[in-house]
């Protein structure tokens, strides 16, 4: 399906298609942790004090094929009370995307546009896992994607690409091959 439009108004023809700029293939979890060391006791502690959540949310781009990536959401949530462990959850949900757009504006549909999409799903598995492990559930608030991008393209212009680990910074591309941007949220 194509459209034609008038361009340079003067009869000029340009080819838009009708394809969208992304296209989900498929989600899944990739990885997947659980853990609440001192339960049942624990559940008396929460009951007492309320608990310190700590969650932090990465999203981490590989290419898979031509045009098609996979996209991460990579959520870490700790969940302390009267400074002891109640649980840790670690998860990892994916996402294998077709890009049909030009090249300066990938970047921005990797890191914004594919883990928005995934978002609602993984907050999903979070707040079920951790309402079947005995808590409440831990229900994420929204994440602010774009914001996330730019932190990591002022990061990039500050610190300067010959700066970079792979681990550990907002914004840091990872392994080969790997885009990546982490946000903090308590």
């Amino acid at each position: 399906m194509s459209e034609k439009n008038d361009a340079d108004g003067e009869g000029g023809n340009v080819r838009q298609t009708g394809t969208p700029p992304i296209i989900v293939n498929g989600q899944y979890t990739k990885d997947f942790s659980f853990e609440a060391p001192l339960s049942p006791g624990i559940f008396e502690q929460i009951q007492k004090e309320a608990p310190d959540v700590s969650v932090n949310i990465e999203v981490k781009a590989r290419p898979f094929r031509e045009n098609v990536v996979e996209v991460v959401l990579i959520i870490n949530a700790e969940c302390k009370s009267a400074g002891k462990v109640a649980f840790i959850l670690e998860l990892a949900y994916g996402g294998v995307f077709t890009i049909s757009a030009p090249e300066e504006h990938r970047q921005a549909l990797l890191l914004i546009e594919c883990p928005r999409l995934l978002f609602p799903f993984a907050r999903n598995v979070v707040a079920d896992v951790t309402r079947d492990g005995g808590f409440p559930p831990l229900m994420l608030g929204m994440v602010d994607f774009v914001a996330m991008y730019q932190n990591q393209a002022k990061e990039m212009i500050d610190g300067g690409a010959g700066e970079e680990s792979k681990e550990g910074k907002e914004g840091e591309e990872g392994k080969e091959g790997e885009e990546g941007e982490k946000e903090d949220e308590k």
